[in-house]
């Protein structure tokens, strides 16, 4: 009953904060994108604080040292939508690589295109490939870091999906890092329950991989790392 009534606070919360973010934004539109994307940053860390103001969900981060000095393919398994929101607190300059379709959601998905994302149609298959190629490079040559969910999809907590082999073939055209990094947000924001769990969701950092060899070597041995990670975190399921 607790978990119900601080859930429906965080979403009443979150949804005002979001229509007052959204009057101000468009102030920033004729801007240059540096103001646009710190109005996308100022979002997502109001939102993270006000969620463990309301939900008790707070969370920690380990591995800063493995960021690199500059820009990188960031590789991350997907669990909630917390994670697109956490790692506005760790980065200041983020290009996601996420589906049109969140373009089409009212306030929000305005907001998404203010921050130079990589929209792609997940239907266009090569020509999708070629898109997160080209836009992606263009972006990390811009000094922003650019964010892929090599798993397509969200799942559940403990569990992580097979990888694309997307996000280390945009590492090794812009011959950037791949940093890999494990979370398990899931665990407490799930994805089919609207209510949010208290308790701190775990954000590891692990050492970027250089950009060299073929992609699916290095693929593999970012899955390796995030899929030994999630295992080791708090609320994975136990193994047999």
């Amino acid at each position: 009953m607790i978990q119900t009534l601080r859930s429906g606070i965080f979403y009443g919360g979150f949804t005002l904060w979001t229509l007052i973010w959204a009057f101000f934004t468009l102030l920033t539109v004729p801007m240059p994108l540096s103001a646009r994307v710190w109005a996308s940053r100022l979002w997502a860390r109001v939102a993270v604080h006000w969620l463990g103001l309301s939900c008790g969900l707070h969370y920690r981060i380990r591995g800063l040292e493995n960021i690199p000095d500059t820009p990188c393919v960031i590789i991350a398994n997907h669990q909630s939508a917390l994670e697109t929101l956490l790692l506005w607190c760790i980065f200041p300059r983020l290009s996601y690589v996420l589906k049109q379709e969140l373009f089409r959601i009212p306030i929000i998905g305005w907001g998404l295109r203010l921050a130079w994302p990589i929209g792609i149609d997940r239907s266009a298959g090569r020509q999708a490939l070629v898109q997160v190629m080209e836009e992606g490079k263009l972006r990390l040559t811009a000094g922003f870091h650019v964010v892929i969910f090599p798993e397509g999809t969200r799942y559940p907590c403990g569990e992580v999906g097979p990888f694309s082999s997307t996000a280390a073939g945009l590492a090794l055209r812009a011959e950037v890092p791949l940093l890999p990094i494990a979370v398990n947000s899931g665990c407490f924001w799930a994805r089919n329950d609207w209510r949010k769990k208290p308790g701190q969701v775990e954000v590891q950092i692990g050492p970027a991989l250089p950009p060299s060899g073929k992609s699916a070597a290095l693929t593999q041995a970012a899955e390796n790392w995030i899929r030994a990670t999630v295992t080791q975190m708090p609320g994975a399921p136990a193994k047999p």
